[in-house]
């Protein structure tokens, strides 16, 4: 049997339109942290990709962290390039393959996945995805169907988050 003792069957999905050049996102991983922290495998926290044109590397960015969830170190990877946002500003894709480097991946495919695209179809998709349900601007979480918008704040967004997860979780498959 697939369902968990609250009845839901599998985890409650968290999706988190981000951009890693992102100061706002910068600013919402203590948030992600705390929330997958909290519930573990009961909600799965998804990076979805909404670069924006107004930073020239988020969208190298995106791709990279693609990269790095293909070797394994996705979410490690997303934060440490957060953590350094006005580096990878100055330095780019130098910078996303160093982080790469540093992280112990195989920062060679990086460079490789960089520059034969390999990983564009998915951040489109996540883009195009995005706009279609009204994302404009970064972070934006979707969970049950609810659309919260921390690009503007990010207060009390972690709470509205619990609240829908722990109602979720909560409500037995009808």
């Amino acid at each position: 049997m697939s369902e968990t003792a609250s009845g839901v069957s599998g985890p409650v999905v968290l999706d988190v339109w981000c951009e890693l050049q992102c100061p706002d996102c910068r600013s919402a991983l203590g948030d992600l942290r705390a929330l997958r922290e909290r519930y573990g495998d009961r909600l799965e926290v998804r990076l979805r990709h909404f670069p924006l044109e107004k930073h020239k590397h988020a969208f190298a960015a995106a791709q990279a962290a693609e990269e790095a969830w293909e070797q394994g170190r996705g979410w490690e990877y997303v934060e440490a390039v957060l953590g350094r946002v006005e580096e990878l500003d100055r330095r780019g894709e130098k910078f996303l393959v160093q982080t790469a480097r540093e992280l112990g991946l195989d920062a060679e495919e990086f460079d490789t996945a960089l520059v034969d695209g390999r990983h564009i179809l998915i951040v489109d998709a996540d883009q195009a995805e995005g706009k279609a349900i009204g994302v404009t601007g970064t972070p934006t979480y979707v969970i049950g169907g609810e659309r919260l918008d921390g690009g503007k704040s990010q207060e009390g967004l972690r709470e509205r988050v619990e609240e829908i997860a722990d109602r979720l979780l909560a409500t037995p498959d009808a």
